[in-house]
This record gives C-alpha cells, structure tokens and sequence, in this order.
C-alpha cells in the first residue's frame, strides 16, 4: 500500500522538531566541524519543511529531514570551496587582471563547480573536509567513523574524478 502525502500540522511540526532537531545538529556538526554553523543548517532543515509541509509522507520523515541536512551541508561546503578558490587565486590589488586571466578563472570556476557536484557525496564529504576544513586524514577518520584507509580511498576517488574533469592537479 502507498503511503499518502498529506499536509502536517503545526503540532505534528512542533513533535518532529522537538524530536529530532537535536540528532540533525549534531550530523550536521559532524559534516561540517562548526557547532554554529551546524545549528543555522538544522534549523534551515526545519525551514524547508515547513515550506514544504503541504506533502510530506510521515512515514518517511526521518528519511527525509537527513536527506535535507546533508544536502544542505554539502551546498554549504561547496560554496567555502568556491569563496577559498577566489581567495586564494585573486591577484592582488596592485595588479591588473587581464581579459584572459579573468576568461580562464572563469572557466576554471565552473569545471572545478561541475567536477565537485559529480563526485559521489561521501568522497565530496571527505575532499571538503581535507582541502577546505584543512582536516588530516585521521581527523576526518575519527569525525566520520571510518579508518585512515577508508578516507584515503575516498580522497582517491574524488581527487581521480577532478583531474578527470578539470585536467589540473588541485
């Protein structure tokens, strides 16, 4: 039998919140290492459902509410991505950036963009985690529950499809 989507009300809201809000932060503060950041995230989860609350499937609410966190972690790693790379490859101000250079930081902006959203989630998870919460593999392990090995398989596999995609070393 399927289940059907219905509406939630603002008691059935209230319910879910008080249930799991804690268990979203605190997946969230594993995905991105910033208790601050992790509660603004989780309360965005609950923003979302609520905008979306016309159809909601109760049975798979859980399901749901995480899928909502890790995407929005994974939004949220991205973006840091993106702001280091122009920070980091911004020339100065004394200098004047050419045509050229501005046409290729652009076209690099968008492969790195493209080949970041084509790496499996758990492999992005972990690049994001070295390369922009500068995290040691063994920090990223702990943070995850995984081994050493399981994290360098991961970073492989991400580090793999970028070259693949972007043709640089990063």
């Amino acid at each position: 039998m399927e289940s059907q989507k219905r509406e939630i009300t603002l008691e059935e809201f209230k319910t879910l919140f008080d249930t799991y809000y804690e268990s979203i932060k605190n997946f969230l503060y594993f995905k991105t290492g910033e208790i601050g950041l992790a509660e603004d995230l989780a309360q965005d989860v609950f923003v979302k459902l609520w905008e979306n609350k016309k159809e909601i499937k109760l049975e798979s609410i859980k399901s749901y509410l995480y899928t909502i966190a890790n995407n929005l972690a994974i939004n949220q790693l991205k973006h840091r991505k993106i702001v280091f790379e122009f920070v980091a490859r911004k020339p100065g101000k004394e200098s004047v950036e050419t045509p050229e250079y501005i046409i290729e930081s652009k076209e690099f902006h968008e492969k790195l963009k493209h080949a970041l959203a084509g790496i499996p989630d758990k492999s992005r998870e972990v690049f994001l985690m070295n390369r922009i919460e500068g995290f040691t593999y063994q920090e990223i392990a702990d943070r995850l529950e995984l081994s050493v090995k399981a994290v360098e398989k991961r970073m492989h596999k991400a580090l793999h499809i970028i070259r693949e995609k972007i043709g640089q070393k990063i």
